[in-house]
């Protein structure tokens, strides 16, 4: 079994090749610099090149396209909501522009398999599945549809699902129900990342692997012993956020841990069951997430070690052996005995502001744009914050550059140790909820997950 080396989705033997790139040789000067070339990077010049194409664009990535969390997540492109609900109607826009937003997100899927195409990145449309395993689980996921509905979202975007439908979709044990969506598509995270990368370089930007960017000034950042001169300057850097200086409080990078495994026989999947492209998860406080990959694999995530001390992040996505059995754990737990084999797991970070919400903040005085926060929902984010990035560097009054994510980067998390204590706290407190629930035949959520959850601001 492999562990590390990024991940799955960019060293499997039929990984797709990376488009060509290029190495930062010299000083260069463009109209927008961008630092970051993961999706959120690599949409805001692909969205430039729309609707200004005269303008010069470079995206300064420190590593290797699909380095990140673009390629390493789990491949959920989802309608779920982005944020805190409630912490964004704090906004100007008030909870209208939170629902606007909302329901922008769903016709957002959809343009992005348009744009990339649906073969180009491996998307499969089945919706999203969360099943409920317990009297607790049951009732929070119906308490979770009727805020939506509260938020005027109707039965065609997310519903509950009995038991029995539920099994009809998945085999899993202990299922008592489910939420259902039809807005997902599971998709290849590297492939996506890819596509898009070629799409922004046809259309013009110059994208750069392995510049690292080590200061940002107004007008200007060092990559090495070169300088980029930029009239404005995106940062896009998500969970990575954390080590350039002096943000090292804006953005927690909290870990998110991978795993696929061996190729499952015909006689397994139909003990699974799993026949849709749905994607899986759990309504359990410690979540997991899962899909069906196109060779028959079941790939999952979870969160394993939830955070480094120092926001320092993991050495190309190595995991360690406690964290593959919790995850293999979760796939035996849901389907006993079916003897699957784990193949390869890895980790990343993705960026959480400390109210759980994205943002787009525009400095127009320094020219400068930071934006991010998507918090594990960032395949349908990234699209819809590129697209409002675009629309506020070049002055276009818009939906999307007057919604409920353009705001302030949000008040810093607490400083060390408190961050450390307080995020791995909180999965240690959600897992004794989980145990505690799983003994109690109670619907009610365990004070324990009620209290995280306050102290959390989730």
């Amino acid at each position: 079994m492999k562990r590390g080396e990024i991940s799955f989705w960019l060293t499997h033997p039929g990984a797709p090749t990376a488009p060509p790139t290029q190495t930062l040789a010299r000083d260069i000067d463009c109209d927008v610099a961008i630092v970051g070339g993961g999706l959120s990077g690599l949409w805001v010049a692909w969205a430039l090149a729309q609707v200004r194409p005269e303008l010069s664009v470079a995206v300064l990535e420190a590593e290797c396209l699909g380095f990140g969390a673009s390629g390493r997540n789990g491949g959920w492109m989802s309608a779920k909501q982005v944020g805190v609900r409630r912490a964004l109607a704090r906004g100007a826009g008030g909870a209208k522009a939170v629902t606007d937003m909302q329901d922008r997100l769903a016709s957002a899927c959809n343009e992005v398999v348009d744009i990339l195409g649906a073969d180009e990145i491996d998307a499969r449309r089945g919706g999203w599945t969360q099943l409920a395993r317990s009297a607790s689980e049951l009732r929070r996921a119906e308490n979770y549809v009727a805020e939506s509905r509260r938020w005027g979202l109707d039965e065609s975007s997310i519903r509950m699902m009995s038991a029995e439908e539920t099994y009809e979709r998945i085999h899993a044990s202990g299922i008592v129900g489910a939420i259902h969506s039809p807005h997902n598509y599971c998709v290849d995270p590297v492939k996506m990342v890819f596509r898009l990368a070629s799409l922004a370089i046809d259309a013009g930007a110059a994208v750069y692997t392995g510049a690292r960017v080590t200061n940002i000034e107004p007008g200007q950042l060092t990559v090495g012993p070169h300088r980029v001169k930029a009239s404005q300057i995106v940062v896009a850097t998500e969970g990575y956020t954390a080590a350039q200086p002096g943000q090292r409080r804006r953005m927690l990078p909290l870990n998110s841990s991978m795993l696929v495994t061996e190729p499952l026989t015909q006689d397994q999947w139909a003990r699974v069951g799993w026949d849709h492209h749905d994607g899986v998860s759990a309504t359990a406080h410690t979540y997991f997430h899962s899909e069906r990959t196109p060779d028959g694999r079941i790939a999952i995530g979870g969160r394993g070690r939830p955070y480094r001390f120092g926001s320092r992040t993991d050495r190309n996505g190595m995991t360690d052996e406690a964290t593959v059995r919790s995850l293999m754990q979760v796939i035996e737990d849901l389907f006993p005995g079916l003897g699957a084999r784990p193949a390869h797991a890895w980790c990343g970070v993705i960026g959480v502001t400390r109210d759980w919400s994205p943002f787009l903040d525009y400095d127009s005085a320094g020219q400068v744009l930071r934006m991010g926060g998507y918090a594990g929902q960032g395949l349908t984010a990234s699209y819809l914050a590129g697209l409002a990035a675009a629309d506020l560097l070049t002055g276009r009054k818009s939906f999307l550059s007057t919604s409920a994510w353009v705001r302030p980067v949000p008040r810093r998390w607490e400083p060390e140790p408190l961050r450390w204590i307080g995020a791995n706290g909180f999965y240690l407190a959600y897992s004794l909820a989980d145990r505690l629930e799983a003994l109690s035949r109670s619907d009610r959520t365990s004070r324990i997950a009620r209290i995280a959850d306050k102290i959390a601001a989730r």
